[in-house]
């Protein structure tokens, strides 16, 4: 519980004082320097406290092994699952938005982004990657899933899990578009949004046998298929619904224990001998 509270709190330190100069002003706080990708910055604040965390209790052995896993590649599938899917999904709710609501099927706002319109997909893919992908993913999957999943089933882990990842998004409410205006109802279909994700990221992490790479490429693809800059808006709603689905499926085919078709994976994963 010491690795875990020391990991949470520096995760939400980390990111919340990068991201002051975003929200101070909410605070009275103006003026304070803002940097390039300042918001993607924040991201780090995870990836930066798993390896501080990793270092305080397994030293060089425990920097190892969460460095493996970073750049585990097999099984193969569930990375190919990681980059594809979120792709695929869109395309399909393209397709019922098209035939639901008689509007052309159109995808080229798959390749436009609001926030930075002249990345290209490869550009925005990286950034989401590095800043979003293994920035949150070594953290919140790489180091506290296991350690959670050491002493609750796979499902109690991942709500657990929500709880905090979601408390770490708290600032953004004060300056990021989308979560200004965000109101109660809205607030809670996110909510739930988050933890759809976030059961397939354990069932994700499970299957891959601890991989972060391949819960940062999901990461990574989910974010650019939700901000995307579709023509119709209600795509989103109707990728939202896939997403929903498919983490329910995920549910009862694989089972609350485990999450996956093979036993979850635990601390012992970081050398913790157990």
């Amino acid at each position: 519980m010491k690795q875990l509270a020391t990991y949470f709190s520096l995760a939400c330190l980390i990111s919340w004082l990068i991201w002051l100069p975003l929200y101070g002003p909410v605070l009275g706080l103006a003026d304070l320097p803002v940097l390039p990708f300042h918001h993607g910055l924040g991201g780090l604040g995870p990836l930066i406290a798993s390896f501080l965390t990793t270092w305080i209790w397994k030293k060089q052995s425990g920097i190892r092994q969460l460095l493996r896993s970073c750049f585990q590649v097999r099984p193969v599938v569930y990375l190919a699952i990681a980059l594809l899917s979120p792709f695929v999904l869109a395309v399909l709710a393209t397709a019922i938005n098209s035939l639901a609501n008689g509007t052309p099927f159109e995808l080229s706002g798959l390749l436009t982004y609001r926030e930075f319109p002249d990345f290209g997909l490869p550009a925005f893919f990286v950034y989401n990657l590095v800043f979003f992908g293994f920035g949150e993913e070594a953290g919140w999957r790489g180091f506290a899933l296991p350690r959670i999943q050491a002493k609750f089933n796979a499902l109690t882990s991942t709500l657990i899990l929500t709880f905090f990842w979601a408390l770490w998004h708290w600032p953004l409410f004060f300056y990021r578009p989308g979560y200004t205006s965000m109101d109660i109802g809205g607030i809670i279909g996110w909510l739930f949004s988050l933890l759809t994700g976030s059961v397939l990221l354990t069932w994700l992490f499970n299957a891959s046998r601890g991989s972060i790479l391949v819960c940062a490429v999901f990461h990574a693809t989910i974010d650019i298929a939700f901000t995307a800059d579709y023509a119709d808006q209600n795509i989103a709603n109707y990728m939202g619904f896939l997403i929903t689905l498919w983490g329910i499926l995920a549910i009862l085919y694989f089972k609350p224990g485990n999450l996956a078709g093979i036993d979850r994976q635990r601390e012992n994963c970081y050398g913790s001998g157990r």
